[in-house]
């Protein structure tokens, strides 16, 4: 039952049943006075059971309220009074039921009559007012509530009474501030923010994020995760079930992806952060999916990577040149430092030497002798071969001789060329049928050109750029200084 049929109060309707031993008005006379109360048990028991259901249900309603809620009639006496009031003032339906307004129980004297006059205005105003009180708990402290009031009227349209929802002000503004927080995330972020729903479909997609997949917000919407992104689509929708299975990872993931763009597809890092959402009405947590918060910092990635690649190259330079130093021959000098090389650059390399030792700018086509090779299908050190000074079979046009001609470095890809037409592409140049990108530099030594030094990859690397040839430069001089130096010690014997 409500909490004035527990106290045994009345409100407008009256009371709960008309009693039949008691005097009759003139009004109850015209509704009541033709039932027969010796014939109409059995209606009178049916009509009890619809008002008793019907005061179960409105009680279980105010109870169940996440607000407290309580209601007054004309005169300014508390006729409801739910849990959720109980529960921040301390005062029981039982007690609260029946009292005049709030003076010396829920309020301070010397504050009720302001608060009861602004609570009372309401009858006469139109929608809702709100205002801020300081209410007094049952065991002696005060609590500052806000309250949102409103007229309750008859069938005549004439008020005859208020209601009061009231909530402490730090869970009011706490809940104010959690829908500003979400308004502002969807609207002003400036990092991606997506609502993942159970089937990890994009339900929310903020501005920030749309622009990022390259894609209007509402056509985002119930889309699978594998047609927006053209790569890293697995790992993220991974990610996501994860999250819904285990919980919110302890730090942030950074997440390699592919989106589509009017330009072509472009490689993008995100750095990603994942919350499970639970619904908060719900006595067991139900999942509703799973907020994703993502920022792209492909540029700082891109820039933390080169570093790092430089940083490894100069030690490798380093270490190359402290081994090379330790070996007699410098033919196996030069060998080190291409096998030096190697490490996290190119899958093979070759040195090819000018047929005659050396060739001054300007002079004729070049014949190139193969002087040190690294093995072709399996790992290890490279070796030196040619002894026999026959030339390579390199046709006009080859990457090397140009190399040569140029006196500077010269790049060559099969680009995306289909398997077969790859392997023809190599094996037409005297390289490993796996080759598909190669990076030429020149061997210079005394304004001489001495050969080339040719580093290959296979189809599982990226093609040679611009920084990767500035490297195989400076592996160039350190190898053409130990070749120079070798036939100074040939011609010299």
């Amino acid at each position: 039952m409500s909490a004035s049929r527990r106290s045994g109060a009345t409100d407008e309707l009256g009371p709960d049943k008309p009693e039949r031993d008691g005097p009759i008005n003139e009004d109850t006379e015209d509704i009541e006075g033709t039932v027969n109360t010796e014939d109409t048990e059995g209606t009178e028991g049916s009509t009890d059971s619809a008002d008793s259901g019907g005061s179960d249900l409105l009680a279980a309603l105010l109870d169940g309220m996440d607000a407290a809620l309580c209601a007054f009639d004309a005169d300014g006496v508390v006729t409801h009074w739910n849990r959720e009031a109980e529960r921040i003032l301390g005062w029981s339906a039982e007690e609260a039921v029946g009292r005049r307004g709030f003076a010396g129980w829920a309020v301070r004297t010397a504050d009720a009559e302001e608060v009861e006059g602004r609570l009372m205005a309401a009858m006469h105003a139109s929608g809702r007012q709100v205002h801020e009180f300081a209410l007094v708990t049952k065991d002696g402290g005060r609590v500052l509530v806000r309250t949102q009031s409103a007229a309750v009227r008859g069938p005549d349209g004439k008020p005859v009474g208020l209601y009061c929802a009231f909530s402490e002000v730090h869970t009011q503004i706490d809940l104010e501030r959690s829908i500003a927080l979400s308004e502002a995330l969807f609207e002003d972020a400036s990092w991606g923010v997506v609502l993942v729903d159970a089937d990890l479909r994009p339900a929310v997609v903020n501005a920030h994020a749309a622009r990022a997949l390259g894609i209007g917000r509402t056509a985002v919407l119930g889309r699978p995760i594998g047609e927006l992104l053209a790569q890293g689509a697995e790992e993220l929708e991974s990610a996501l079930t994860h999250v819904l299975a285990e919980g919110a990872p302890p730090a942030p993931a950074e997440i390699w992806v592919g989106v589509r763009t009017p330009d072509g597809e472009k490689r993008r890092c995100w750095r990603s952060g994942f919350l499970r959402l639970a619904s908060p009405l719900a006595e067991e947590p139900v999942p509703l999916g799973v907020g994703w918060l993502f920022q792209d910092i492909t540029e700082s990635k891109q820039t933390e990577q080169e570093a790092a690649q430089l940083r490894f190259r100069v030690n490798q330079l380093h270490r190359a040149a402290r081994a090379a130093a330790e070996c007699e021959d410098p033919g196996e000098a030069a060998t080190v430092h291409l096998d030096f090389a190697l490490a996290g650059f190119a899958d093979h390399a070759l040195i090819d030497r000018v047929a005659g030792g050396s060739m001054a700018d300007g002079e004729g086509p070049a014949r190139l002798v193969r002087a040190a090779a690294t093995p072709s299908g399996r790992p290890g050190p490279s070796h030196l071969a040619g002894h026999a000074g026959i030339p390579v079979r390199y046709g006009p046009g080859h990457p090397a001789l140009q190399c040569v001609e140029r006196a500077g470095s010269v790049r060559a890809s099969a680009g995306t060329a289909a398997p077969e037409t790859a392997r023809e592409w190599a094996t037409g140049r005297q390289w490993p049928p796996e080759t598909v990108h190669a990076l030429c530099a020149v061997l210079r030594s005394r304004g001489r050109t001495l050969g080339v030094v040719t580093f290959l990859r296979g189809a599982g690397r990226t093609p040679f750029e611009r920084a990767d040839a500035v490297y195989a430069e400076d592996i160039a001089i350190h190898i053409a200084a130990a070749l120079d130096l070798e036939a100074l010690e040939r011609s010299s014997e």
